[in-house]
């Protein structure tokens, strides 16, 4: 008798310690805002991907095209005639948003689920004044018309949504007019913001990092693509460590707590305002400032960027965006 006792025990003690060891991967239950940010549909989203690569030529031809500065009403104007051209030619119906300061573009694809919510990609349009903007952020307007180009014909189960902001660099403005419409927020399940991802440096010491913000980079060089989110929507974020193959650049993630407010450097571009709404969105990024030193200059031009990194990194964007949908 005192046999079994002590195997009854044992057994008990081993489902207790499965228990505990799966509490350890799961802390806490996730909300349903989470949950809902979760990719779903992989299997039939797979081969699609698998046989989606992104153009190097028409990603540059974008570059080029847009090789002017974007400040002034007048070029903002132009700017947004190009992009809503080259929309329309791929099938989309962009529509013109018109706030206080500007106007931003915004475009949808209706996906076969209703409940599925909705997937945004998101890049500003206008640059600072005497310079071109070729990272910044032509780089971020050519990957999202050539994601639009690649994906315009699919309805997958979730809605696509494209946004141009206008007056990223007069304070985020664009983007803060664009969260405070409750229509667009209302099925939204995530956002992509690509704010400069066309430099790469390939020296040791050539990547900085903010002093209070630790991070482990894959390299010594600057030659990742950093991905920035809110600590409340983690399966957005980790979306993106799978979207790379031993072929594309290296992705670093960086998980943002308190929406980042200890790490006021993470507040710089049109993710924040979405963060700041409960909704979850990650900054694609090359780093700006902390890798490039045309940053904000006449010198940020198309023969800077760097064309294996760019066209890795939008790769690595349209892959991450195909598992979301």
């Amino acid at each position: 008798m005192g046999k079994w006792i002590w195997l009854v025990l044992l057994v008990l003690v081993v489902v207790v310690g499965l228990g505990s060891r799966g509490s350890t991967f799961f802390p806490q239950a996730l909300s349903p805002e989470i949950v809902q940010s979760v990719p779903t549909q992989k299997p039939q989203l797979q081969p699609m991907q698998n046989q989606l690569q992104v153009s190097a030529e028409r990603l540059f031809n974008h570059v080029q095209k847009l090789d002017f500065q974007r400040y002034t009403l007048k070029e903002r104007s132009l700017t947004r005639k190009y992009i809503t051209t080259e929309l329309q030619k791929f099938g989309w119906k962009p529509k013109l948003e018109k706030f206080s300061h500007g106007v931003n573009i915004f475009a949808e694809r209706q996906g076969t689920d209703q409940a599925a919510g909705a997937i945004l990609l998101a890049a500003h349009y206008d640059t600072v004044a005497n310079s071109p903007g070729a990272d910044d952020n032509a780089s971020g307007i050519a990957v999202i018309l050539e994601i639009a180009r690649l994906l315009g014909a699919n309805s997958p189960p979730r809605t696509l949504q494209l946004a141009f902001f206008d007056q990223e660099e007069a304070g985020l403005l664009g983007s803060k007019a664009f969260v405070t419409n409750t229509a667009h927020l209302k099925n939204l399940r995530g956002a992509i913001v690509l704010d400069m991802v066309g430099y790469a440096c390939h020296k040791v010491g050539c990547q900085q990092y903010p002093a209070a913000l630790p991070v482990t980079p894959p390299t010594k060089q600057g030659d990742f693509l950093a991905v920035v989110g809110d600590t409340e929507h983690l399966p957005l974020l980790n979306t993106f460590q799978t979207a790379n193959t031993a072929d594309l650049p290296p992705v670093l993630t960086v998980p943002i707590p308190l929406k980042g407010l200890l790490t006021p450097d993470t507040l710089r571009s049109d993710h924040a305002p979405f963060w700041y709404q409960g909704v979850g969105a990650v900054l694609v990024t090359d780093t700006a400032n902390l890798r490039t030193p045309y940053y904000h200059q006449p010198t940020d031009t198309p023969a800077t960027i760097d064309r294996p990194f760019f066209v890795g990194a939008a790769q690595i964007v349209l892959n991450a965006t195909i598992k979301l949908l």
